[in-house]
C-alpha cells in the first residue's frame, strides 16, 4: 500500500473514530441529562440553590458524572448543612436528601448568629437568622467558640431550652425569643406579647399547651401573659399590658 493510501485510510479511520466519539457524546448527552431532580429535606435552601450546589460545574446536569462525583460521598462543607446524598434515580431523574444541621437556639454576638445544639455546643454562625430557631436571651458567658460548649453558668440551661423549643414544636408554635433571667424564670416572646413561665420545669407542658388557645385573644396587644403560678387544679393566669 503506497503511502498515498495509507495516508487515506488513516484519515478515513480517524473520521470514522470521531463521528463513533461525537455519536456516542450526543447519546450519552440526550439520554443521561438530568431532567427531573427530586430535593428533600432543605429549610435553609431552596430546591433551586440545593441543585446549583450539587449539580455545578461543566458536566453538572449529567447523571453518569453525578453519579461518578457522589458514589459513597455526601456533599459537605455547606452552612446549615450536615451532608447532602444523592441518589441516581434514572438516567435522567436524581434525588437529592438534604440532612441540615439541628439547631436549638442561637444567640447574637457582634453581627454575626450563634446557633447553637441540644448540649450547647455552637455549631453554626452566620449571618443569616433562620425562621423557627428561637433567640436566647439572659444567657451570661464572656466568649463563644464555634465547635465549643458555650461557657454559660448551669449549663442545664440547655435542657430546659430543648424541652420547651419541643413543647413549642409539639403545639405547632413559634416563638420568637426565650428569656432567662438569673434565677432561672422563663419568659418566652410571641411578637409583641411576652409568656411568663416561671420557673417551675414540672409545670412548663401544663402551660405551654395551653397557649394556642389563649394567644389568639390576645392578637394585637402588647403586654405580659403571667403564667408563673398557673397549676392544672386552679389555672391562674393574668395579663398585664404594656
Amino acid at each position: 500500500m503506497n503511502k498515498k493510501k495509507k495516508a487515506m485510510v488513516v484519515l478515513i479511520t480517524t473520521g470514522i473514530i470521531i463521528a463513533v466519539i461525537l455519536i456516542t457524546g450526543l447519546i450519552i448527552q440526550a439520554v443521561y441529562t438530568v431532567k427531573d431532580v427530586e430535593v428533600e429535606g432543605n429549610i435553609h435552601y431552596t430546591n433551586e440553590e440545593i441543585e446549583e450546589i450539587v449539580m455545578d460545574g461543566f458536566f453538572g446536569r449529567n447523571s453518569l458524572y453525578l453519579s461518578a462525583k457522589y458514589r459513597n460521598k455526601g456533599v459537605e462543607g455547606i452552612p446549615f448543612v450536615e451532608y447532602m446524598d444523592v441518589s441516581i434515580l434514572a438516567p435522567d431523574r436524581i434525588k437529592i436528601k438534604v440532612y441540615e444541621k439541628v439547631f436549638t437556639g442561637y444567640i447574637k454576638y457582634l453581627d454575626a448568629f450563634m446557633y447553637f445544639d441540644k448540649d450547647g455546643y455552637v455549631i453554626e454562625s452566620s449571618a443569616v437568622r433562620t425562621k423557627g430557631v428561637p433567640e436566647i436571651l439572659g444567657l451570661q458567658f464572656d466568649r463563644i467558640i464555634l465547635g465549643e460548649l458555650l461557657p454559660v453558668d448551669n449549663p442545664e440551661v440547655f435542657q430546659s431550652i430543648l424541652n420547651i423549643t419541643k413543647l413549642l414544636g409539639k403545639y405547632d408554635m413559634d416563638c420568637e425569643k426565650i428569656y432567662y433571667n438569673k434565677s432561672g424564670e422563663v419568659t418566652i416572646y410571641f411578637g409583641d406579647v411576652k409568656v411568663a413561665l416561671g420557673n417551675d420545669r414540672t409545670s412548663e407542658e401544663d402551660k405551654v399547651m395551653l397557649l394556642p388557645t389563649l394567644l389568639p385573644s390576645l392578637e394585637g396587644k402588647s403586654g405580659t401573659l403571667y403564667m408563673t403560678n398557673y397549676d392544672e387544679y386552679n389555672g391562674r393566669y393574668t395579663f398585664m399590658p404594656d
